[in-house]
């Protein structure tokens, strides 16, 4: 009778193994930058403690080239899901890919205006013939730069403003060959880092600039909701680790990514620039939440400046049903 009993149990446990392997819902995420980023420490969280297990998925992740490569794979199915900013959908759903935001990380725009004090600069309109450094000339940086200009009266010619790259930015701002950036937080963390004095301001105070964002197809939402509401859900909870303990934060992240092992310090400055500066709810927005009435700002502001051709129904380009 005990043997017939272990054997049923053993069979039993095994029979619940395997059931719950196969519930455990294969994720395809694919990143825009490299995947070890601590722009990306809300995802890696979200993995290395669980979150994504508890959710029932498998989640992979992989790194495409850039934002509008990422927009193109999901769109064609290739990725289940992917990362670009609030504005991503605006760009790309006008060239008919049919993508849309599922979460936004932070209520904040990721976006930051950092100028050297040597440079004479105490604000925007200090910008008029300065140098300052985008990522790109087709990239969020450059666009959330074009509006901050606008915003105090000027345009693109009236600034040097110089596409270099993330390193690009960093080296030249060190040695003094830019005087600002449009740029992200590690940025500006590892200028600060070599001794360079900057002030800093986020774009959104003056541009409604938008955070990282959650893209999904709308066929992926169609089809496998489940799926996207607990991605969305195991890296909104990575999200708020952070704002809740930085320091924390970063000693988990390095043991999940040990490409910065030995950084801790200078990881914890870039998490904590990210609780304060970028994550924080906008008022009457839940985290991870889009207002409509921002994406359409923007999106004004695109068609202005020629950056979109065609406007698309706000309702298309994002849904809050999985971030609430």
């Amino acid at each position: 009778m005990k043997r017939m009993f272990l054997i049923t149990a053993a069979a039993a446990a095994f029979a619940f193994g395997a059931v719950s392997a196969r519930a455990a819902e294969e994720v395809t995420y694919l990143f825009p930058a490299p995947d070890f980023l601590p722009a990306f420490a809300p995802f890696q969280l979200a993995k290395a403690k669980g979150y994504f297990d508890e959710a029932g998925l498998d989640v992979t992740f992989r790194v495409g080239k850039g934002g509008a490569d990422v927009a193109t794979q999901v769109a064609a199915g290739n990725a289940d899901l992917g990362g670009g900013i609030g504005d991503t959908s605006i760009i790309v759903r006008a060239n008919g890919l049919e993508v849309r935001g599922v979460a936004l990380l932070g209520g904040r725009g990721l976006t930051q205006l950092a100028w050297r004090k040597d440079s004479g600069i105490t604000g925007p309109e200090g910008f008029k013939g300065k140098s300052v450094g985008v990522l790109a000339f087709q990239d969020t940086t450059y666009y959330n730069l074009l509006g901050v200009l606008a915003s105090v009266g000027l345009g693109k010619d009236d600034a040097n403003i110089q596409a270099v790259g993330p390193g690009g930015i960093i080296q030249l701002m060190i040695a003094g060959q830019l005087d600002a950036m449009s740029g992200v937080p590690e940025w500006i963390a590892a200028v600060q880092g070599a001794g360079v004095e900057v002030e800093q301001v986020p774009v959104d105070t003056v541009f409604p600039a938008m955070a990282q964002a959650i893209i999904a197809s709308d066929r992926s939402i169609a089809e496998r909701p489940e799926v996207v509401g607990g991605f969305v859900k195991a890296v909104l909870r990575g999200v708020a680790d952070i704002q809740a303990d930085p320091a924390q934060a970063a000693k988990d992240f390095v043991a999940a990514v040990p490409q910065h092992a030995g950084k801790e310090a200078e990881v914890e400055a870039i998490l904590t620039a990210y609780a304060e500066k970028v994550y924080p709810a906008a008022e009457g927005q839940p985290l991870g939440t889009f207002d409509p009435a921002r994406i359409k700002a923007v999106q004004d502001f695109y068609i202005q400046q020629g950056i979109v051709q065609t406007a698309v129904p706000v309702e298309d380009l994002y849904t809050n049903e999985f971030a609430r």
